[in-house]
């Protein structure tokens, strides 16, 4: 388990500054290690410190969430207040992010578990393959279940395929390697083959004003349609493959080690929370933002939410709210609420610096990513010192003077800097260094730094 120093510098490779937020969600991290190292009796009676992050958009709230989940590879999900209504209001229920969380946790282990029996399903797959690339192969039959057999839906499956003699037995083995090594060669690819798919369930649904998936709800009743598709053998082997995993997979302990994961490990990154502040006496949309707060507290409190998996506990998940809070305060919300949430962190306005950081430092700077972009058309794009400054200095002034959007003012700068090259270049050319230095950036965006044109500059 990484200790706090370790996770703040994983942090730092993608995430410019607020060493305060990254330090408070890096002992939290950290605490659940400390945690599961302790008695169950002992276990039990601690619970995560919920964490509200405050600060302007764009300046790294999401991204600390998200990377931090990734370290440890922990269920996450991000999700807005807005989005919730009190009850007895058509929308979304909070219990809902719940269910997300646990349905995040099953791909999470389901993906784990394929990567494990990936070996042994690639092999089958390759074989399958083979079987249906084979002359006179046997054409597959839809699977009949059980219950539309008795219902009249379908005939018995027969076993009436005759014996082959030694001597063809022998012929369809040397044919079959043949026909294996030159599938492994690459050459079968656009050969066409028939498989069995699956039909796609029906979509979501609204009942009674909660928005639920019909297909979801049933998939677990209902028998699966099957049905008799071609397609090359390119496209028929990812889902074959697919197939072959979940043959080798385990879904109920899927299941059961998934819920326990999102239990014990989950995190819910909750924006805009500040939206919801504020009381209850307003008209209008306002109506309902207390009641939210209040169906909010009993899941930050910790309860039991019934899942098609099986129930889950809250009690140890750990809740990351966020928001501006511009126009209204922490002390807004409901006590209650803010007692489950006692550690509270600010997060700073970017500076020029920290604009220049962003461009330069981070594994995935947007400067590295346009670079990547315009490379399969043969430019090679790099940006000199003075260059990436000027764009820092234009990004800064861009939020001082409009909306501050954070971070996300450079894809906009850059956006309006390389709009010319993204445009002329089609890889049609041999490769060209293009080279983007000060004066270049001036050119391009300091001719448009005007009242009449600024709107170029908001998103």
């Amino acid at each position: 388990m990484m200790t706090p120093k370790q996770i703040v510098d994983a942090l730092d490779r993608y995430i410019i500054g607020q060493e305060e937020a990254k330090r408070a969600v890096a002992i939290a991290l950290r605490n659940r290690y400390r945690r599961s190292c302790l008695s169950e009796e002992l276990r039990e009676e601690i619970t995560p410190k919920n964490i509200i992050m405050l600060g302007p958009t764009g300046v790294g709230k999401t991204e600390i969430a998200r990377r931090l989940a990734k370290l440890v590879d922990a269920p996450f999900i991000k999700v807005e207040a807005t989005k919730f209504t009190e009850v007895g209001y058509v929308g979304k229920d909070v219990e809902s992010m719940i269910r997300d969380l646990v349905e995040e946790s099953i791909r999470l282990t389901k993906t784990l578990r394929m990567n494990e029996v990936k070996p042994a399903a690639e092999a089958a797959t390759e074989a399958r393959i083979v079987e249906l690339l084979l002359p006179n192969a046997k054409k597959q039959r839809p699977q009949v279940n059980p219950l539309q057999y008795l219902l009249g839906a379908g005939t018995a499956p027969q076993n009436d395929e005759p014996k082959l003699s030694e001597e063809e037995q022998e012929k369809h083995r040397s044919l079959r390697e043949q026909t294996l090594a030159r599938l492994r060669s690459g050459v079968l690819e656009n050969e066409i083959v028939e498989i069995e798919v699956e039909e796609s369930a029906s979509g979501p649904i609204l009942a009674m004003g909660v928005d639920m998936d019909l297909g979801s709800v049933l998939g677990d009743i209902l028998p699966k349609k099957r049905r008799l598709k071609k397609m090359p053998v390119c496209q028929a082997r990812p889902i074959l493959l697919q197939q072959e995993s979940e043959k080798r997979i385990d879904m109920d302990d899927v299941n059961r080690v998934a819920l326990r994961n999102a239990e014990q490990n989950g995190i819910i990154f909750l924006d805009e929370i500040d939206k919801i502040a504020g009381a209850a006496n307003h008209g209008g949309a306002d109506v309902s933002r207390e009641g939210v707060q209040r169906d909010i507290l009993p899941i930050v409190e910790g309860t039991t939410i019934s899942t098609k998996y099986g129930a889950i506990k809250t009690d140890f998940i750990l809740f990351i709210g966020a928001g501006a809070f511009h126009v209204s305060k922490v002390s807004d919300l409901i006590p209650e609420l803010q007692g489950r949430f006692p550690i509270r962190v600010t997060l700073k306005d970017l500076t020029e610096e920290d604009f220049y950081r962003i461009l330069t430092q981070p594994d995935n700077a947007v400067t590295k990513q346009y670079a990547a972009l315009l490379r399969p058309d043969n430019v090679n794009l790099s940006f000199t010192e003075d260059a990436l400054r000027e764009i820092a200095k234009y990004a800064f002034r861009a939020n001082e003077q409009n909306e501050n959007i954070g971070a996300r003012r450079l894809h906009t700068v850059m956006e309006n800097l390389l709009n010319d090259i993204s445009f002329n270049a089609n890889g049609q050319h041999p490769l060209i260094d293009v080279v983007i230095d000060g004066e270049y950036v001036d050119q391009h965006l300091s001719a448009e730094w005007s009242e009449d044109t600024i709107h170029k500059y908001i998103l």
